[in-house]
């Protein structure tokens, strides 16, 4: 069989039919990689370091060399892995392709490829590597979209609505769950956070997948969400765009958050709590504190729901007001996402 060298659009697009392979040591892998992509580092951490060192010390030459010393007593358990992560996935490897890349598309791929093709796989490779990945994902965070912004007090069920928009045949996108994160002191979730460059990542490719012709669906998020930065361009286009503000009762809201936040442990909501101290004030957190300790979490909360009433409609008001369009729904049960588009996609 031929190893077939793919550009990035065409890369990702049979991939997906595919398995995908990132042979880029582990350090490298967690920090950021392609969402779906296995790790099976060709090198690792100290390996990389050890034959990177000889190849700009000594030469090409002897870092290929001293690659092979340590590429050679892993062939079998390579291939083996990629057996079976297949079978796990109910892969056939006579129908299913594999993909393979590393930073810059040289040599570590190439060195894997040739192994998977020898012992006949159908391997495919990224020309430019994960590089040239990365360029692709900048493109599409740098690029023009029509946004609309879903905004609304806390409690309003924003996410909530989104996740159920794609029925309504509107385009969405979930930084949140991008991000595994509400956006607030409380939104933390179960589960770590992507680093940086994986959320834009994955970001990147949501972009990529959009039609031109019909509008972005996205909640009004401030510019971080937990510990990681909504980027700037995107941003900018957000903030720019038009809110449709739902207004919810304030009882309901309440309600919502009750039900929203009942498997929450009460030390994880005291800590939440205690990061906003500060703003919240001195004897309105206390408050809070004893209540969530006292298991009423519906007067706690309705504490924590004025305070976040107040700075989102701060933020609010720091908008152009002209692209503010209100909308009241007396629950979050006669929501109508037709009143809002008006039958727009």
């Amino acid at each position: 069989m031929a190893i077939t060298r793919l550009n990035i659009t065409e890369f990702l697009r049979k991939s997906q039919e595919g398995f995908l392979i990132d042979v880029r040591s582990p350090s490298e892998y967690r920090h950021a990689h392609m969402p779906g992509a296995y790790s099976l580092p060709l090198f690792n951490d100290e390996e990389r370091k050890v034959v990177g060192t000889s190849y700009k010390q000594q030469s090409r030459e002897n870092a290929i060399k001293i690659g092979l010393d340590f590429f050679g007593p892993k062939m079998r358990s390579m291939v083996d892995q990629v057996e079976l992560w297949m079978k796990e996935l109910a892969m056939d490897p006579k129908q299913n392709s594999v993909f393979v890349h590393c930073w810059r598309g040289g040599m570590r791929s190439a060195g894997v490829a040739w192994l998977l093709d020898l012992y006949g796989f159908k391997v495919f490779t990224l020309h430019g590597g994960y590089k040239a990945f990365r360029g692709y994902i900048n493109e599409q965070l740098n690029a023009h979209y029509k946004i609309n912004i879903l905004g609304g007090r806390t409690g309003a069920g924003k996410t909530m609505f989104l996740k159920n928009a794609a029925a309504q045949n509107l385009q969405v996108l979930d930084l949140e769950g991008m991000a595994n994160h509400k956006g607030s002191s409380f939104g933390k979730t179960s589960g770590e956070q992507p680093t940086q460059e994986a959320f834009e990542n994955l970001l990147g490719l949501a972009l990529a997948n959009v039609s031109a012709n019909k509008a972005i669906w996205v909640e009004d998020e401030s510019a971080r969400i937990g510990d990681v930065q909504v980027p700037i361009n995107f941003w900018n286009q957000m903030r720019a765009a038009k809110v449709y503000y739902v207004d919810i009762p304030f009882e309901e809201r309440l309600q919502y958050l009750e039900q929203d936040y009942a498997t929450v442990p009460t030390e994880d909501l005291q800590s939440a709590t205690n990061r906003i101290a500060k703003r919240l004030g001195g004897l309105e957190t206390k408050n809070v504190l004893n209540y969530l300790t006292e298991g009423n979490r519906k007067e706690a909360f309705r504490i924590l729901l004025r305070y976040y009433d107040k700075w989102y409609d701060l933020g609010l008001q720091k908008r152009g007001q002209e692209n503010i369009i209100r909308f009241e729904f007396e629950s979050h049960d006669v929501f109508d996402w037709k009143k809002l588009t008006h039958g727009e996609n």
